[in-house]
């Protein structure tokens, strides 16, 4: 075995096996670096430093790919056909140069190299300049891979749901541990308070998303990173505007499952039946379940005190340490045991990872509050999918009990959302809110391809939809008392509506001058 630190007479043996790892379990006081080889460390140090101009560059990813960049050397511009706060006031603030839209004057910049982002089509005038004179470009989860993840020991994030947490929760467990990971991840964690860092730690950890890479490369991002660990949280059909169905999904994570090396490690929801298949295909690395007896577990800590509040995480039936924390619903602790079991597998002991997540500050956009007025709460988070929705809806039940309003507001924007192939789940997702509010876009962009109203019609009368944003907040402010929980939900700025929300309801009359 290649592991650094085996001939110091101290270290733990470790099994190639990798399935029982010892030597990180409860109980070891130190952490155990044995599975890591000992060239996993800082980037090469002969990187050529470099000019990149980034296609696309104010999107969650390509944005923290920016600052990755620019962090390690390279001089880093970018355009985009929004260049708008706050993205562009992070990227500025860098020393990133931004340039609004996609005009051939560009390629007067002479960069080194053209990085394209998957918003980027045939037809865009500047990318078709760049084919047409042969000018070098490769895509952003490429160069990451190459220039940034190369020589680190990859902890990967993927699934359907969950991975902007689960890998904001994972990244915590190893600054905590002292390890300084790097990292770029969907959203903000609130503990680092940014999405994207580069330290000369050995160990990074991404969000590892199943979107294609580019239009020249239509395999998922994840595949470049070549992660040592991976975790599966996972697997619905999603996407569909790229994916036909969910067996096409299947088959890019069994690519990204191929690309883990035999001394790696799996961390995958056991049960997801979806996920046992892609392991059926094929798996050549340790494999490690949650959710599952006899695997990774959430179990009442102790007699009396809520799950919700606190849980105890058991391997194999034995009892880890406890978990104390603010963070509410059965995902999320599902989310905290991958991320437990991934860091123990760079060494993290389980005990310790429990300590850290009761400092787990959890992610802007995870049930965030935005503000409370009049005695009304509103809230802001991501959900987009049936599913998340259902399990945001049903944390927030947790949190503010049977006898508090949930007042849900939805804006289904996502590619899938708009294509209408999910709308018939809506109503189930919705139920255990108490009033529902749609809104779907008539024009632009997000424009709604099909009939908000109908697709909430099950719902009887506690469901509206609007297409006019003045007027949908005009309505929940009307329909809002003191006591209630207005959660908005949406992949997107959703206009502002959190803001223009908290703004009339402190306009209005309070409660006792309206009675």
């Amino acid at each position: 075995m290649r592991g650094a630190g085996r001939g110091d007479g101290q270290q733990k043996s470790v099994s190639i096996r990798r399935l029982q790892c010892t030597a990180t379990g409860a109980g070891s006081g130190r952490r155990n670096t044995s599975l890591i080889s000992p060239r996993y460390g800082p980037p090469a140090t002969n990187t050529r430093f470099m000019h990149i101009h980034i296609l696309g560059i104010c999107g969650t990813f390509m944005g923290g790919l920016a600052v990755l960049a620019r962090e390690a050397g390279h001089r880093v511009t970018g355009c985009d056909a929004g260049v708008y706060p706050p993205m562009s006031t992070q990227l500025e603030a860098q020393g990133i140069e931004l340039i609004e839209g996609y005009g051939v004057e560009q390629i007067a910049l002479e960069p080194d190299l053209y990085v394209v982002g998957n918003v980027v089509t045939r037809g865009n005038p500047l990318m078709e300049i760049i084919l047409d004179r042969g000018l070098p470009y490769t895509s952003g989860p490429q160069w990451l891979g190459e220039h940034v993840l190369n020589g680190k020991w990859v902890l990967a994030v993927a699934g359907t749901h969950g991975k902007t947490t689960t890998s904001s929760m994972l990244t915590w467990l190893l600054e905590d541990a002292g390890m300084n990971p790097g990292f770029l991840i969907g959203g903000v964690p609130l503990n680092f308070g940014i999405s994207a860092r580069l330290t000369d730690s050995s160990f990074f950890v991404i969000e590892a998303d199943e979107y294609d890479t580019a239009f020249f490369d239509k395999r998922s991002k994840f595949v470049h990173y070549r992660p040592r660990t991976a975790v599966l949280n996972n697997l619905e059909f999603d996407h569909a505007d790229i994916f036909p169905d969910l067996g096409a999904i299947e088959t890019q994570f069994h690519h990204l499952v191929r690309t883990v090396p035999g001394v790696g490690r799996i961390v995958t929801n056991g049960r997801e039946a979806a996920l046992e298949r892609v392991l059926t295909r094929g798996c050549w690395s340790g494999v490690e379940r949650f959710g599952v007896q006899g695997g990774w577990e959430a179990l009442p800590a102790s007699d009396g005190v809520a799950v919700d509040e606190q849980f105890a995480v058991y391997w194999e039936g034995e009892r880890q340490g406890v978990v104390d924390w603010q963070v509410q619903g059965e995902h999320n602790r599902m989310n905290a045991l991958a991320a437990i079991a991934a860091a123990r597998s760079v060494g993290v002991p389980p005990a310790q990872a429990t300590q850290s997540l009761s400092t787990f500050r959890n992610v802007k956009r995870r049930m965030e509050v935005k503000g409370s007025v009049d005695g009304v709460t509103v809230y802001d988070d991501f959900a987009h999918h049936p599913t998340a929705i259902e399990t945001t809806v049903a944390g927030l039940r947790t949190r503010i009990g049977a006898n508090s309003r949930i007042i849900a507001v939805l804006e289904p924007r996502s590619n899938t959302m708009k294509l209408g192939t999910m709308k018939a789940q809506l109503p189930a997702s919705l139920a255990d809110a108490d009033l529902v509010f749609g809104y779907g876009a008539h024009e632009g962009r997000d424009k709604l391809g099909w009939d908000l109203q109908a697709a909430l019609a099950p719902l009887g009368n506690k469901a509206q939809a609007f297409n006019d944003l003045a007027m949908l907040v005009k309505s929940i402010v009307a329909a809002s008392r003191p006591g209630d929980h207005v959660l908005v939900m949406s992949n997107g700025g959703f206009g502002g509506v959190h803001q223009k929300l908290l703004d009339a309801l402190s306009a209005r009359p309070a409660i006792k001058e309206r009675v």
